[in-house]
């Protein structure tokens, strides 16, 4: 790959919301009020790169492989990583973080098959809306108990897991119906195996 397109807005807008990550949970480590608010902060930064690195590929047209693949798998690593470590300190719900974690690997893996037979995926509207929900919640548990009194952060992190859990059960199997029906799908003779390329804008997570 050439340092030009390396070194695009949208690719840098991408590699700094993966070196974000490890500085997040760091964050997470820290058992004080304003460790809380800066980890919450800095996923909202990181949040915010993954709808300006979608919004300046596409206006600049700043298409590239390597932002096809890291861009979803910031997002992931994003999401997976800081709902892991709530869930280890006891500040996140287990069951619906679970149920976020696991649909992420799933979609990741029909995502890599569709691709496969040049077929794309795009983001549905619901999925767009579990995103925000999910996002929100996360934020939100992340705040915890430093909140002011007045704030019942927790229980509103709590609750809009649990919601975006139910849509990411729905999104998810609306992915997986539609994963299925291409894999069963009867395909001609020579094009079984056949690797496509497919031309997929930066949409964020889906």
């Amino acid at each position: 790959m050439a340092p030009r397109e390396l070194a695009t807005a949208p690719n840098l807008l991408t590699v700094s919301r993966v070196l974000l990550v490890p500085v997040i949970v760091a964050l997470l480590y820290v058992d004080d009020a304003w460790a809380h608010y800066a980890a919450c902060g800095l996923f909202v930064l990181a949040a915010c790169t993954d709808y300006a690195d979608g919004y300046l590929a596409r206006a600049r047209k700043l298409h590239s492989a390597f932002g096809r693949w890291l861009d979803p798998v910031a997002d992931k690593l994003l999401v997976a990583a800081v709902v892991v470590t709530l869930v280890g300190f006891d500040r996140a719900p287990l069951l619906p973080s679970l149920v976020i974690v696991l649909r992420e690997i799933m979609v990741s893996g029909l995502r890599e098959y569709m691709a496969e037979v040049a077929v794309g995926m795009p983001v549905s509207r619901l999925a767009k809306w579990k995103t925000a929900v999910q996002m929100t919640a996360i934020g939100f548990l992340m705040v915890g108990d430093a909140a002011p009194a007045a704030v019942p952060a927790q229980t509103i992190g709590e609750l809009g897991l649990w919601l975006a859990a139910l849509l990411t059960l729905v999104t998810g199997f609306d992915y997986l119906r539609t994963g299925l029906g291409h894999m069963l799908r009867p395909r001609p003779a020579g094009k079984a195996g056949g690797r496509g390329v497919v031309r997929e804008e930066r949409v964020g997570t889906g």
